[in-house]
């Protein structure tokens, strides 16, 4: 069984971050590699973001940003008070198709619901089958669209 473990992205960690939102694989759904390198690095540390590298039987292998909902990301509707949200990708091309996104997930989505977190959610694009595959596999259920600020997504939400 793969050990997944979470680990705080830091500055030093920018360049990875670059290189895998500029793989194929990841541009297809985070679409400009510069502008979101802009965007995931002007978020380091910023209050409502926390962003992690994970890791894969110590391989680092996956971006992953976990965020409160706040005034800056309204776009959910109602959601019980503490609800998180997440946005990932594989980096490596070639841990692709092998369960590691929907094991991530649900194993970072328990972590969140051990700490108290009452409700996850989740926007892929409503084309990107293999990520909806991968959160129905870690536990999440189909909301409804809404609307973002990178256009029509469908919202995903587990409770514990």
């Amino acid at each position: 069984m793969t050990a997944y473990a979470f680990r705080p992205m830091s500055a030093a960690d920018l360049p990875t971050i670059q290189r895998w939102l500029g793989m194929p694989h990841v541009s297809q759904w985070w679409h400009d590699p510069s502008e979101q390198f802009e965007l995931v690095s002007g978020d380091l540390g910023h209050p409502d973001m926390a962003q992690f590298i994970v890791t894969a039987d110590a391989r680092e292998c996956a971006y992953l940003q976990c965020y409160n909902l706040s005034g800056w990301n309204t776009g959910f509707g109602p959601q019980p008070e503490g609800t998180r949200g997440l946005d990932q990708f594989i980096g490596e091309a070639d841990m692709l198709d092998r369960g590691h996104g929907s094991a991530l997930i649900r194993a970072f989505a328990d972590q969140l619901f051990a700490s108290g977190t009452p409700r996850v959610v989740i926007d892929p694009d409503p084309a990107n089958a293999r990520a909806i595959r991968a959160y129905e596999k870690a536990g999440f259920c189909h909301d409804r669209i809404v609307d973002t600020p990178d256009g029509a997504a469908l919202l995903m939400v587990r409770d514990p």
